[in-house]
C-alpha cells in the first residue's frame, strides 16, 4: 500500500467497517512507518486486473471504467500522484515489534468473498512477520465469526484468550489467536502444486472448496503497536483477476 491508495482504501474501510473505520490520518501514520531502514509496517493491497493481466480500471490509466481498456482517462491524473490502475478489492496491514506480529486488519470486498482473496492476504502478512524475524503472529477475531477464524486456523492460528467487549460499539468479545510457526503461512494440508489465486512464490492453497473470507471484523487490533514493510515482489495476478503489492 502507498499514500496514493489511501481513498480508495478509505472507501472499502467504511464499507467494510462502518462503525470503527479507520482515519485518513491513521492509515498515513501506519504508513509512515512502512519504508526505510526502520519500517516496522507491511500495508499490502489486492487490485483488479484486466483480462489482459494488466491492472486497470475505472480509477486506472485506461481512465474509462472497463477494466484493462486502453482508451485515454477524461482527465490527466494529479501530478503529484501516480494513477491507481485497478480498482482496489482488499487489502491488509501487519505490525511487528519485539519478535512479535500482529495482524492490523483484512478486508475483502464482498464482491470477492469466497475467491481465497483473504487467504492470499494473511499469507502476504505472515511472510511479512517472517522478513522481521517475529517468532509470533496474533490477531484478534469477533467470538462469533466462525468463517474467519477457520481460515485462521487452517494457517496454524490457535485461539489464546478472549478480550471482554473489544468490538465497540455493539460490545463484542473478540477471540485472540496466535501462531507460532515459522516462516510464510501453509495451511494445515496443502495439495500439491499452485493452486488457482494463490501468490507467486508462496506456498499453495488447498485445492479444495474456495477458502471463506473473513468476514469486515477479521482481525481489528487498533492502532497502538508497531510492525513493518520489506521490500516483496508484486505477486503475479490470480485467476480471478487481482494482484497483490505493497
Amino acid at each position: 500500500m502507498r499514500w496514493w491508495d489511501i481513498p480508495a482504501v478509505l472507501d472499502l474501510e467504511c464499507e467494510m467497517f462502518p462503525e470503527d473505520a479507520w482515519t485518513e490520518g491513521m492509515f498515513w501514520s501506519e504508513l509512515a512507518h512502512a519504508r526505510g531502514r526502520d519500517a516496522s509496517r507491511r500495508y499490502l493491497v489486492a487490485e483488479e486486473t484486466g483480462p489482459d493481466g494488466e491492472p486497470g480500471g475505472s480509477a486506472g490509466p485506461g481512465g474509462t471504467g472497463k477494466p484493462g481498456s486502453a482508451e485515454p482517462p477524461l482527465a490527466a491524473p494529479p501530478l503529484a500522484a501516480p494513477a491507481v490502475t485497478g480498482r482496489i478489492v482488499g487489502y491488509g496491514g501487519l505490525a511487528a515489534s519485539g519478535g512479535t506480529g500482529d495482524v492490523q486488519t483484512i478486508a475483502v470486498t464482498r464482491s470477492h468473498w469466497g475467491t481465497g482473496l483473504g487467504a492470499r492476504l494473511l499469507t502476504g502478512l505472515l511472510a511479512a512477520a517472517s522478513a522481521f524475524a517475529c517468532e509470533e503472529v496474533l490477531l484478534e477475531v469477533r467470538v462469533d465469526n466462525t468463517r474467519a477464524q477457520r481460515l485462521y486456523e487452517r494457517f496454524g492460528f490457535r485461539p489464546l484468550g478472549i478480550r471482554r467487549g473489544y468490538y465497540q460499539p455493539g460490545n463484542v468479545d473478540a477471540l485472540v489467536m496466535r501462531r507460532t510457526a515459522p516462516g510464510p503461512a501453509a495451511p494445515d494440508a496443502p495439495a500439491p502444486g499452485r493452486a488457482p489465486g494463490s501468490v507467486s512464490g508462496t506456498a499453495p492453497e488447498p485445492q479444495s472448496e474456495p477458502e471463506p473470507e473473513p468476514e469486515p471484523t477479521a482481525g481489528r487490533t487498533g492502532h497502538a503497536t508497531t510492525a513493518g514493510t520489506r521490500h516483496t515482489p508484486a505477486a503475479d495476478p490470480d485467476e480471478q483477476g487481482t494482484t497483490i503489492h505493497g
